[in-house]
């Protein structure tokens, strides 16, 4: 069991650990939203050059493993002349994986929108962007995004690695406590309802989010 005094010494290294992952998975799950959703648009309705540069790189970042995109981006590209901080090469890699991710649920999604929506906007008098933009896109991200939000349940999970290349994040913090006192099961245990703690929180907001666009008469049934 966990005592008091431990706890007195755990809690508040963990909290501080769970303020930097705050830190590493907000920016990277808004910004690699965003960033999938670009993509992904532009995978499907780009040019033949801009397809194969964008599929080239969802290829990359789905391919290799993040702890190796974390090593690569922080210890490898010195080698180049390019320099991050640990808390910048692991905010980049979360971005860029996570994206590459979301790309192919805004991919599925756009595929599943009937060619007659574009054929409407142009009866209308919009332009093909316009139409993409206002119409086809709204639209598939509704239908991506519970996809979408179980890549960003993926990404709390992903920034546990951000200590590998020193950002001390939450399971840095734990890890630290449990190689000096040799409580590993007491440690992982409490860092573990952590995780279930962020987790429940990110899928009750993406609940919300869900619940704010469902559009009557569409998809699941309330």
């Amino acid at each position: 069991m966990v005592d008091a005094q431990f706890l007195n010494q755990l809690i508040p290294a963990l909290n501080k650990g769970l303020w930097m992952s705050a830190l590493l998975i907000i920016p990277s799950a808004i910004f690699g939203t965003i960033f999938g959703v670009i993509v992904g648009t532009l995978r499907v309705f780009g040019s033949n050059a801009v397809r194969r540069i964008f599929d080239g790189y969802t290829a990359l970042f789905r391919g290799v493993p993040l702890m190796v995109q974390l090593f690569v981006f922080y210890f490898g590209l010195p080698t180049f002349g390019i320099y991050f901080e640990a808390y910048g090469a692991s905010v980049t890699c979360f971005i860029l994986c996570s994206a590459a991710y979301h790309s192919e649920y805004v991919r599925g999604a756009l595929l599943s929108i009937r060619e007659g929506q574009l054929k409407a906007g142009a009866a209308l008098g919009m332009s093909r962007v316009q139409t993409v933009m206002w119409i086809v896109v709204p639209q598939a991200f509704r239908r991506a995004l519970p996809g979408c939000g179980n890549e960003i349940v993926y990404l709390i999970k992903y920034s546990s690695l951000a200590y590998l290349i020193s950002c001390m994040e939450v399971t840095g913090e734990a890890r630290a406590i449990a190689a000096k006192t040799f409580r590993f099961t007491e440690v992982f245990m409490v860092l573990a309802l952590y995780y279930l703690f962020l987790v429940s929180i990110a899928s009750w907001l993406l609940k919300k989010f869900e619940d704010r666009l469902y559009i009557p008469g569409f998809g699941r049934q309330k």
